[in-house]
């Protein structure tokens, strides 16, 4: 059974950094191509960021492009997000989510498993 944990989340001031982490297990870490879904109260999850398999497709949501960077650590099982520039905007619910239908996936229905969700809260 695959299972995503992600740690990491927190809170942080405006313009601070914090580094998700995704740990895969029950498979291969090279398996699944993964995404990062971030859901704000009231709003439905949107994908942040999605990287392929090998890692040599990464996609970003515009609002991040430049201060986010997703990488993944095959051996390890492990996808990492990390987030420099942090904005009040940034504020919600992190999701790790895993699927092995396309090289990279921007909604959340084409995503077969589901981390439990880190709180990543930007404020002063």
């Amino acid at each position: 059974q695959v299972q995503l944990v992600e740690s990491g989340g927190g809170l942080v001031q405006p313009g601070g950094s914090l580094r998700l982490s995704c740990l895969v297990s029950g498979h291969t870490g090279s398996s699944y191509a993964m995404g990062w879904f971030r859901q704000a109260p009231g709003n439905q999850r949107d994908l942040v960021a999605a990287i392929s398999r090998n890692g040599d497709q990464i996609y970003y949501k515009n609002s991040v492009k430049g201060r986010f960077t997703l990488s993944r650590d095959n051996a390890n099982n492990t996808t990492y997000l990390q987030m420099k520039g942090l904005k009040p905007e940034d504020t919600g619910v992190y999701y790790c989510a895993a699927q092995a239908t396309r090289p990279v996936a921007d909604h959340f229905r084409e995503y077969d498993y589901w981390g439990q969700g880190t709180q990543v809260t930007v404020s002063s």
